[in-house]
């Protein structure tokens, strides 16, 4: 069975950093685009970022382009979010999802194009 597991969140204050992980098992982990996404509180949920099977290309919403970081290992079946410069609008609860196929991370940012989601991890960004 694929298993996803995020990891990593906490309370952090406006300014901090924090670095979340996915560990995956249960499929062929290196031949798939990886995805986190977030809801926070009464809201709907938003992709947030994405990187491709190999590691070499990455995608990011632009509520946080140039303050996270999306990576993977793919020895370690694991893909991580660096969050750096966070504020509290940035408090929801933080998900890695996989892509169904290579057509879907044609579409990055379309949630139903992730077949797998792991459960959540919470980030709080709180004074």
């Amino acid at each position: 069975d694929v298993q996803l597991q995020a990891s990593g969140g906490g309370l952090v204050q406006p300014g901090g950093s924090l670095r979340l992980s996915c560990a995956a098992s249960g499929f062929t982990f290196s031949s798939y685009a990886m995805s986190w996404a977030r809801q926070a509180p009464g809201k709907e949920p938003e992709w947030v970022s994405a990187v491709d099977s190999g590691g070499g290309s990455t995608i990011y919403a632009d509520s946080v382009k140039g303050r996270f970081t999306i990576s993977r290992d793919n020895a370690k079946n694991t893909v991580y979010l660096q969050l750096n410069s966070l504020n509290p609008e940035d408090t929801a609860v933080y998900y890695c999802g996989r892509y169904r196929d290579v057509m879907s991370y044609l579409y990055p940012s379309e949630l139903n194009g992730m077949d797998h989601w792991g459960k959540g991890t919470l980030v709080t960004v709180s004074s």
